[in-house]
């Protein structure tokens, strides 16, 4: 079911191959879709949402006091579990907010601002699922930050309705403007605004490839996070690990979607031999089992290698959106980690801590990005801008030596600039 590699056999180029998908007709139904929003508003909105979601929009706002009373709609168990994550994500997300700062000699002074973004558009995919921990994922750095105003959209049901988990989560957040639509007209929506959407400056969050797209598309006219791919995990283990514990791993990245991507590299043959049956027994449980499969099929991998310093050289170059270290001493691997969107420690912290409630950000950069980009943060919500303040006589000593500089790169507008100033004494 899920392929085999071995480092002493197989190049690197042939172990990391992956498939490739076709996304040209993606790209021309998601223009199209983009630019009937952006011609027709709330009409294009509704017209979609009945085509691709099934129900039909009238009030385009989801009702307010459906999101303040949904928190009494799901088990109080759940309702704990989701404030305990608020916290949680909170407070590690705290950790990253930064202060301006400010030099100054005679004379000079310059500094820097740290800026909130003043509208943010939150995707949450929805539909036939439910990702309360999105909206959290996504909201929390943003309150952190000092957004202003954040909304959300996301796909409804075919009834119109919103999951209560996911509207839960929206209230613990704060959350107040929410319209029940998803895929790239939601996108279109956030981006140009429509009659009753008024568009944000960045959009951030997760989708399927038409959401992804779709951003692709807008990026310039409104900022965004990343460009999500599909998801995917890489494993590394040496003997201490337990295969079954292995397995459940690599399926719970596995369910996602087809598209997955789920990776053992191991200096281990017998634990490969183990975790392979692991795979089998496990998957047939699975109520997703056909997604898991075919992810396993198409996208899986367990590679063998000479020894740890090895398997984490291809961990860096994969460059994973999550790594597990199940090895024995894994903080003697954190010193090789190079390229990850977020790393996991030891055998009792699987990726799946990290989604929900851990407290480090879950919106991670896939597909190989993980070697220029990072995770969701705060600072993906602010702007850092300098500014600077010479008085006369400080500009007074540096003229010339600007004057060079422009005179250097031909721009004499430039230099003209600085010699008005010395002309007149100011």
């Amino acid at each position: 079911m899920i392929k085999r590699f071995d480092s002493s056999q197989q190049t690197i180029t042939e172990i990391l191959q992956r498939q490739s998908h076709d996304t040209q007709n993606v790209v021309a139904e998601t223009t199209a879709i983009l630019e009937a929003v952006q011609r027709e508003g709330d009409q294009a909105l509704r017209h979609f949402t009945k085509r691709f979601d099934g129900h039909q929009l009238v009030d385009l706002a989801y009702p307010p006091e459906k999101i303040a009373v949904a928190i009494n709609e799901i088990a109080p168990e759940l309702a704990a579990v989701l404030k305990q994550a608020k916290v949680n994500i909170s407070t590690f997300h705290q950790q990253q907010l930064q202060q301006g700062f400010i030099q100054s000699k005679p004379g000079q002074v310059m500094g820097q601002q740290i800026i909130p973004l003043r509208r943010v558009g939150v995707y949450v995919p929805g539909g036939t699922a439910a990702y309360p921990s999105t909206v959290l994922m996504t909201v929390l750095p943003a309150l952190i930050a000092g957004v202003e105003e954040i909304v959300m959209v996301t796909p409804a049901n075919a009834q119109g309705e919103i999951t209560p988990a996911v509207l839960a989560a929206a209230h613990l957040a704060g959350i107040t403007e929410i319209y029940p639509i998803g895929g790239a007209q939601a996108i279109a929506a956030l981006t140009y605004g429509t009659e009753t959407i008024r568009p944000v400056d960045k959009i951030v969050g997760p989708g399927n490839i038409y959401v992804a797209t779709a951003k692709k598309l807008v990026n310039g006219i409104v900022g965004i996070d990343t460009i999500a791919g599909p998801s995917d995990v890489l494993i590394v283990a040496d003997h201490t690990a337990d295969p079954s514990w292995l397995a459940a791993d690599l399926l719970a990245q596995a369910e996602h979607d087809i598209q997955a991507q789920a990776i053992l590299v191991t200096p281990e043959a017998a634990l490969i031999d183990q975790v392979a049956n692991a795979l089998e027994e496990q998957v047939a449980a699975l109520p997703r089992q056909t997604i898991a499969e075919q992810s396993l099929i198409n996208h899986g991998k367990l590679i063998l290698v000479r020894d740890l310093p090895e398997a984490m050289a291809i961990a860096n170059q994969i460059a994973p959106e999550h790594l597990e270290l199940a090895v024995a001493d894994p903080f003697a691997l954190l010193g090789y980690v190079r390229n990850a969107g977020s790393t996991f420690l030891g055998h009792h912290t699987p990726e799946v801590l990290g989604d929900y409630l851990a407290g480090p950000n879950h919106t991670l950069p896939t597909e190989g990005t993980a070697r220029f980009s990072s995770g969701l943060s705060v600072q993906d919500f602010v702007k850092r801008c300098s500014y600077l303040y010479y008085s006369p006589e400080a500009a007074a000593t540096v003229c010339e030596s600007v004057i060079q500089f422009a005179e250097a790169e031909g721009l004499s507008g430039h230099a003209r600039s600085m010699a008005v100033r010395k002309e007149r004494g100011a």
